[in-house]
């Protein structure tokens, strides 16, 4: 199975780094607000600004962890490096497509 570690950028210009199984899915669920108790409810619209594809639970949970511990100059040249190969990913979300390819920096 594939997860996803990503990170959104939120209105009041924070950072969310979260970890999914289905990336598409957990954006429209940020972008909806379905939940009015999580953290994006209430800092929406939410923008990807990068992410990376892991091919264990185990390997994503301490991404996910190193990734919310980096201070976010790092996070903001995450977003930086990524920011070609997710405006293609975007364009695939667009579509409805799945997201298969590794995107994003692994550093």
């Amino acid at each position: 199975m594939t997860f996803y570690i990503y990170i959104l950028l939120c209105a009041d210009e924070t950072y969310y780094t979260g970890l999914t199984s289905d990336l598409t899915r957990r954006l429209r669920e940020h972008t909806s607000g379905k939940d009015h108790r999580a953290f994006t409810y209430s800092r929406r619209p939410v923008k990807l600004v990068w992410f990376e594809e892991i091919g264990d639970k185990e390997t994503a949970r301490l991404r996910e962890k190193q990734v919310k511990n980096m201070r976010r100059e790092k996070k903001e040249a995450l977003a930086q490096n990524g920011k070609d190969s997710l405006e293609d990913a975007l364009k695939s979300l667009d579509k409805g497509q799945r997201f298969k390819e590794s995107r994003g920096n692994s550093g």
